[in-house]
């Protein structure tokens, strides 16, 4: 008997191995289904599919046999993947030197061999799909050309589960990474917040106590200071807000009707007699995660507001739903958005340099808070392109 030689780049195989994380794993219909297919279409009584470790010829599928895992140095497949582009045949293991004495032909009479490489795109041969009987036999050309078409499906599915591997190794770190990244955020804008309350109270005391004491010049650097801390203050408060809604999806889903939704909302935004907003025609009731819809609609209603440019401003909110989404639409009578900004006025920290109705430039995070959301609740978000008579910005929910 000859054990099998190790492969020249066995220690770059055995790392190829690791990344696929296949060894010891629990059987997979897919891969057994691979093994009774081979055996089916070889007739012979026993199909393996194996991956050879530093000492044992481990099988993720056994057609035949009942047992997972036999000694690498007595392996016919040992020998099969040191030719990783060849499929090894043997006819009469009894005829061949290499495995005339060997314990799998003296002990358990196999005395047929047929195995393919299992060969990574990277060239590392990490075992084989083998079929054994126990008369010798040869294969037809057929039946050869469908073991090396199963072999490829084999290795296929060892592809897939390293791309899900990455996946999820991918995901994990992005989700460490958005962690921290919160938890930054809230951070710098909690440490930020303090001095400058200190900073609007230092200016609200010179406002009152000192005004008289400035000439306009003065009065105006103050009135500029007020105006900065004022928008540093809310980006402050759009940067936690933005991170809370990561949060707010957690929370838990109920039933409401839209107007126990809506005209909570209504009330919060400021409508003053100059407003007019219009429910949806019906009251259905609802189910889905009440904060973070409030959120969404408040953001929506307070630009629609800010940023209208008519003396009257009217706000229509639609209501539709099918099998498995809710659909909203939050319309307006104001000037309306050019298309190629629609887009990018749901992008973090974009406010496209306008200022609303009272001088104000917003900080580009309420949209973008909106869209986070809505997509976070399996929807979608945009601008109506085809609407001319105002704004119409329709999202979904999903149920």
């Amino acid at each position: 008997m000859e054990a099998p030689k190790f492969p020249e780049n066995e220690k770059e195989r055995l790392a190829a191995i690791d990344e696929y994380n296949i060894l010891d794993t629990l059987p997979e219909q897919e891969f057994d289904n691979i093994t009774r297919l081979a055996s089916e279409i070889c007739h012979t009584p026993i199909s393996l599919i194996t991956i050879l470790d530093p000492e044992r010829n481990w099988f993720k599928s056994h057609h035949g046999i009942d047992f997972n895992e036999s000694p690498r140095d007595i392996s016919f497949c040992g020998h099969a993947i040191l030719h990783p582009d060849q499929m090894m045949i043997v006819a009469d293991t009894t005829k061949d030197k290499r495995f005339a004495d060997n314990p799998n032909v003296v002990d358990y009479n196999v005395h047929f061999y047929a195995g393919v490489p299992l060969t990574t795109p990277d060239g590392f041969p990490l075992g084989t799909l083998c079929i054994m009987d126990f008369v010798p036999r040869q294969l037809e050309e057929g039946q050869v050309e469908t073991l090396k078409a199963l072999a490829n499906q084999a290795v296929n599915l060892f592809e897939l589960r390293k791309a899900n591997l990455l996946l999820q190794k991918n995901q994990l770190e992005l989700a460490s990474r958005n962690e921290e990244l919160e938890q930054f955020a809230m951070v710098v804008s909690h440490d930020l917040k303090s001095p400058l309350s200190n900073i609007s109270a230092l200016i609200d005391m010179l406002k009152k106590g000192y005004t008289d004491r400035f000439d306009e010049e003065g009065k105006e650097i103050l009135k500029y200071l007020s105006k900065s801390s004022d928008k540093l203050k809310n980006l402050i408060d759009g940067i936690l807000e933005y991170y809370r809604s990561t949060k707010i999806l957690t929370e838990g889903k109920g039933r409401f009707t839209l107007r126990e939704l809506i005209e909570p909302i209504v009330e919060l935004v400021d409508v003053n007699e100059d407003c007019e907003i219009e429910f949806p025609d019906s009251n259905e009731q609802i189910y889905l995660n009440k904060t973070s819809f409030q959120q969404i609609l408040m953001n929506l209603l307070g630009n629609c507001i800010k940023y209208n440019d008519k003396n009257n401003v009217i706000i229509n909110i639609g209501f539709e739903e099918d099998d498995s989404y809710y659909f909203f639409s939050v319309e307006d009578n104001g000037p309306g958005i050019d298309k190629e900004h629609q887009k990018l006025i749901f992008e973090l920290f974009n406010n496209l340099g306008k200022t609303d109705r009272f001088n104000n430039s917003g900080n580009g995070i309420g949209l973008s808070t909106v869209k986070k959301l809505v997509e976070g609740h399996g929807g979608t978000i945009q601008v109506n392109p085809e609407f001319d008579k105002g704004t119409l910005i329709e999202f979904s929910l999903k149920k």
